[in-house]
């Protein structure tokens, strides 16, 4: 019997990374904002993976997703609290949620969505100081042997391919 190799070469650097943050000394990046405040500061929407622009929110592709058309939706300026959200941020992030939900459907034709935040590191957070809500698309029967014992998915689309479905899927204002 010949054994198999499922490669997922961007998670070792993931885990890595996230390991050197929480140990590491303040970066030099450390005064200029949170990771998704300097990637909006950004005027390359393609490269920094920014689906969409809003007033006060925008949605970006997540970098390590759990599967294709994985998105994140979040307030431009760094705030770790849904509570410490004003009333304009919290009106146009669940807007911007929605038409995420209509994007995705559109370009994914999938079974249903998932939508979720962690709130802080103890809730999951994986940027704690800059509250996100993860959308992704689902499908029946997406959980498989390699996804549940071995914690690997395959993801069949690079985040290009992506991006370009959902910013062509992306409602209009």
């Amino acid at each position: 019997m010949q054994l198999e190799h499922l490669w997922a070469g961007w998670r070792s650097a993931y885990i890595e990374s996230i390991s050197e943050s929480e140990s590491a000394e303040p970066s030099a990046d450390a005064g200029r904002g949170s990771l998704f405040e300097r990637l909006l500061a950004e005027e390359d929407d393609q490269g920094t993976f920014i689906v969409h622009r809003g007033p006060s929110c925008f949605v970006i592709l997540n970098l390590y997703p759990y599967t294709n058309g994985h998105v994140l939706v979040m307030p431009n300026r760094a705030v770790a609290e849904i509570e410490d959200l004003d009333a304009d941020e919290l009106a146009e992030l669940w807007s911007l949620v929605r038409d995420a939900v209509v994007a995705i459907k559109a370009a994914y034709h999938c079974d249903g969505i998932n939508i979720g935040m962690n709130l802080g590191r103890a809730g999951g957070a994986g940027v704690p100081e800059h509250l996100h809500v993860h959308v992704l698309p689902r499908w029946a029967g997406d959980t498989n042997f390699t996804t549940t014992v071995a914690e690997t998915r395959v993801m069949p689309e690079s985040l290009s391919v992506s991006w370009q479905k959902l910013r062509d899927s992306w409602p209009p204002a």
